[in-house]
């Protein structure tokens, strides 16, 4: 939905508030306490994803003798949770922060810089550094990373009579209109479905797209360009072909065999392998005149609290966690966190064994994350509305894409 004059004045209200909260606390003493106690505050909630995150904190507690109290956020309402935080006084001296959530954060000066020299960052993997920047200063490092592929369901190819390679979009478009008329589904197409749309849309952009970006190099949109329109004619067509609904309703439908064509994540590779009679495959985005499609790039980035009193201890669990050997631990417990982001351990032959789980290490040769900006999530609303536009018949691409940087530009002129 978009983003109207209110909630942008809120959003503002908000920023300058913990903008003033940060000036109005003394900078983090240099002397660290004897005895050491940090908050933590996570989004892996769920009880075996818990587990993986105490057992990490539990061997970091037995090195250094600090002591870790852990939260467990929401991805409903965790971010509100955290700007409440800072906002009055309470926030944790070390927090998990999604890609697209670091920009707000550190331009609002309540994340504590952490090391930018190349022995702190160069472990890492060079697309998964930047969004961890403002300013050219380094606010949060990568922890896991991960990405989307193409799952195709053969049994309904091969029924419709396509037996050739799936390579390009217009591959998958061609194939999903012979699906159709069999009478089932060709593709699953995200509707209306925030926070997670704009994972379906960016992709056919960047793929499309000759200049490679929705930004330019000032942070000013540029959504309304001849290939963004073209790309979102594609999905529409696709969508027409197909089944629209949420992301978990579309991973639903796939597993029950009535979608051809879905674009999701690794989460649901062992329940493929759980469901019974599903030929199903998992093959890299497919792009244009024999070029890879890119696809969406997602981290988890840890930061630490500019009001630490506990500056030393609280970089030292960043820098323990996001470590090659736990983040492969964490990710060989969580299959669903996707790849370490230190690149001693990216591609681990233990975490790609699977044929399908190798999909994803490559596909993240060709992934690229959300821009860098103070304002993406208002952004990415606005992408959302103009693509539930075109779904729904309201507007072309074209018109759609144009009212888009309308809105756009409007936002962005009132960056503080």
């Amino acid at each position: 939905m978009r983003m109207h004059a209110p909630h942008i004045a809120l959003l503002v209200t908000i920023i300058t508030a913990l903008g003033a909260l940060l000036s109005s606390c003394s900078p983090a003493d240099d002397t660290e306490p004897t005895s050491t106690t940090l908050t933590f505050w996570h989004f892996w909630s769920e009880p075996g994803q818990r587990a993986a995150v105490q057992e990490r904190v539990r061997l970091f507690e037995q090195e250094t003798g600090v002591t870790v109290e852990l939260t467990e956020l929401s991805w409903n309402d965790g971010k509100a949770k955290l700007l409440a935080a800072f906002n009055a006084g309470t926030a944790p001296d070390v927090l998990e922060l999604g890609s697209d959530w670091v920009a707000q954060f550190s331009s609002a000066g309540v994340l504590m810089p952490l090391p930018t020299d190349s022995a702190a960052i160069a472990r890492f993997v060079p697309y998964a550094i930047e969004p961890g920047k403002w300013s050219g200063r380094m606010y949060a490092y990568p922890w896991v990373v991960d990405t989307r592929v193409m799952y195709v369901n053969r049994g309904l190819l091969e029924k419709a009579g396509w037996n050739r390679p799936i390579t390009t979009m217009d591959d998958v478009l061609n194939a999903s209109e012979l699906v159709r008329s069999t009478g089932t589904y060709g593709y699953g197409a995200n509707g209306a479905d925030a926070h997670r749309l704009y994972k379906k849309i960016l992709p056919l952009f960047w793929t499309y797209s000759t200049q490679g970006g929705i930004l330019d190099a000032n942070g000013n949109p540029t959504f309304a360009t001849p290939e963004h329109v073209r790309a979102l004619e594609m999905y529409a067509a696709l969508a027409r072909t197909g089944y629209i609904e949420t992301q978990r309703q579309l991973d639903a439908a796939f597993l029950q065999g009535t979608i051809a064509f879905w674009n999701s994540g690794s989460w649901l590779i062992p329940k493929i392998k759980e469901t019974p009679n599903l030929k199903a495959e998992a093959i890299l985005m497919p792009g244009l005149d024999g070029k890879p499609g890119v696809s969406f790039a997602g981290g988890e980035y840890l930061a630490v609290n500019a009001a630490t009193k506990s500056t030393q201890r609280a970089r030292e669990l960043v820098q323990f966690l996001t470590r090659g050997d736990q983040a492969l631990a964490f990710c060989k417990a969580v299959p669903a966190a996707g790849f370490p982001a230190d690149t001693s351990t990216y591609q681990a032959p233990e975490l790609i064994s699977d044929p399908m789980k190798a999909v994803f290490a490559r596909q993240l040769q060709f992934a690229r994350m959300t821009p860098v900006h103070p304002q993406w999530l208002d952004l990415e609303a606005i992408i959302e509305e103009a693509t539930v536009k075109v779904l729904l018949g309201n507007a072309t691409p074209e018109k759609a894409l144009k009212d888009a940087q309308a809105d756009a530009e409007a936002i962005v002129r009132q960056r503080p």
